[in-house]
Order: structure tokens, then C-alpha cells, then sequence
């Protein structure tokens, strides 16, 4: 069997990383916003080192060659499709999925509605119905004002682009990655793609299913974008045995806390 190096799914041509042991059970990683796959650098090799082959991919609106300009492609529908067809292209039945941030909403998505998914652990990012109760429960709203300002045309991309680095910084990511991701995403057209996955959430209103299979969700209780209202009431959607992990740190879980991301994986997979 060969390795995926990209594959194609509604004209758009996605780009991934397919690594480790070729017959080992398979974690999908979905990365979130601003970032890319290379969110999993720290995360992918340790879980290598324990028989595990990691799919990773730029997802829609992160490369080149799958970002298309209408915020109506980024439908939570199509997004969760791109996954699909990635694994029926790495010729994968079934695989468990490791999301953050915006990848973990898309992550719970699949959970709840399709059987190819054996497990899920979910970083920073609560399941979206718990995110929209906690609107009306908390102070939630107050933290998510950017979603309402990311939905005007053109304008974020100018405003965001040339502060990202500051923001990556200010919010607690490491300074090597803050500035790759702010080099990646130095031109504001390069923003266009990201910031329709926001633009398509009103437009696209999805309900994601309670989660049916082995979860496990980690919070970081410094998290400056999710709070612990949606949290700690994620545990109402998870209709299988669930683990709730909440740990003194910020939001980018992924590059400050790779070792404790990758061990709870592996107990997710393995145990």
C-alpha cells in the first residue's frame, strides 16, 4: 500500500502527511485556526514511536489549490466530507480522530454521524451544542465577539494579517511557531479560506449529534477563546464512556502540551 500524499474531493486538491508505521491503527489529525498540519509536529512522532500511522492534512481553505473564495463551500457538511474522502483514498476503514479548535468541531461532527469513526479526542474545543448553550449560560459571548466581526467581507484579512504574530504571542503560543503560522499567513488573501469556515457557521447551521463512541476532550482552563460553562457541560453530548481532562494551560494545546496530547491518544487507541 502507498503512501497518500494528496487527494481530491469536489475539484479541491488537499495536501497530506501521511507517516508512521503503514499498518498501524490510524489517527486522523485535524488542525485548527490559524494553523495548518504542521500544528501536529510535536504530537506525530510520539505517537509513531507507539504503532500509530497519523493522517494530517492542510484542510479546506488552508492550501493553495482547496481554498475556494465562496464562504457557502465551508459547510460543516462539506469540511466533515473531506475527511471521508481522504480516507477512502488512503484506502482506510475506520480511523480515530484527534481535532483542535476549529478541527475538533468537525471531529465531534463525525462522531455523531458516521461509523467509520472509533474513537475522538477533542482539544480546547467544546461540542458545538454545548458551545451554543453556553451562550445564553455565560459569559461566552463576550469571547466570542470576533465571530460576529469575522463575518464582514475583506476587512479581517487586512486587519488580522499583520497582527497575527502579537495575537499567537499574546494568547500564549511558543515564538517558533507563532512565527511560522504568522509567515503562512502574511499575505491577508491567504485568510480568505480560514475565516469562511466562521462566515459559513451562520450561514450553514449544522447540529452535531451526540458523540457514540470512546471520547476524550481536553481543556485548558486559561483557554482566552472557550471557557469552562461549554466545558464542563460537553459531558451532556457524549452518549459513550467519556473522559474529561482539564489542564492549567492556555488554547494552543497542541504546541505547548504535545506529550500529554499524544499519551491521551494513545490511551484512547490502545487501552
Amino acid at each position: 500500500m502507498s503512501r497518500l500524499s494528496e487527494f481530491v474531493h469536489e475539484g479541491l486538491t488537499f495536501p497530506v502527511h501521511d507517516r508512521g508505521p503503514q499498518h498501524g491503527p490510524v489517527v486522523v489529525m485535524l488542525h485548527g485556526f490559524p494553523q495548518d498540519s504542521s500544528t501536529w509536529d510535536d504530537v506525530a512522532p510520539r505517537l509513531h514511536s507507539a504503532g500509530l500511522r497519523t493522517l494530517a492534512f492542510d484542510q479546506r481553505g488552508y492550501a493553495p489549490h482547496n481554498a475556494p473564495a465562496r464562504p457557502s463551500a465551508y459547510s460543516v457538511s462539506s469540511l466533515a466530507a473531506d475527511v471521508l474522502v481522504m480516507l477512502e483514498a488512503a484506502g482506510v476503514e475506520h480511523a480515530h480522530l484527534l481535532g483542535h479548535d476549529w478541527g475538533g468541531a468537525i471531529a465531534w461532527h463525525l462522531a455523531g454521524t458516521t461509523s467509520r469513526v472509533d474513537s475522538v479526542t477533542v482539544l480546547s474545543t467544546p461540542h458545538p451544542a454545548s458551545l451554543i448553550w453556553s451562550f445564553t449560560h455565560s459569559r461566552q459571548g463576550l469571547s466570542s465577539y470576533y465571530m460576529a466581526l469575522f463575518q464582514l467581507p475583506r476587512l479581517p484579512e487586512r486587519v488580522l494579517a499583520p497582527r497575527l504574530h502579537d495575537f499567537y504571542i499574546r494568547s500564549g503560543l511558543p515564538e517558533k511557531q507563532a512565527a511560522r503560522y504568522a509567515d503562512r499567513f502574511a499575505d491577508p488573501a491567504t485568510l480568505t479560506g480560514p475565516l469562511n469556515w466562521y462566515r459559513a457557521m451562520l450561514r450553514h447551521r449544522t447540529s452535531s449529534p451526540r458523540s457514540r463512541v470512546p471520547t476524550t476532550y481536553i481543556w485548558g482552563n486559561r483557554d482566552f477563546a472557550l471557557g469552562s460553562a461549554a466545558a464542563r457541560h460537553t459531558a451532556h453530548f457524549v452518549r459513550s464512556e467519556y473522559r474529561f481532562i482539564e489542564v492549567p494551560a492556555g488554547h494552543w494545546l497542541p504546541e505547548t502540551h504535545p506529550a500529554l496530547v499524544a499519551e491521551e491518544v494513545i490511551h484512547r487507541v490502545l487501552c
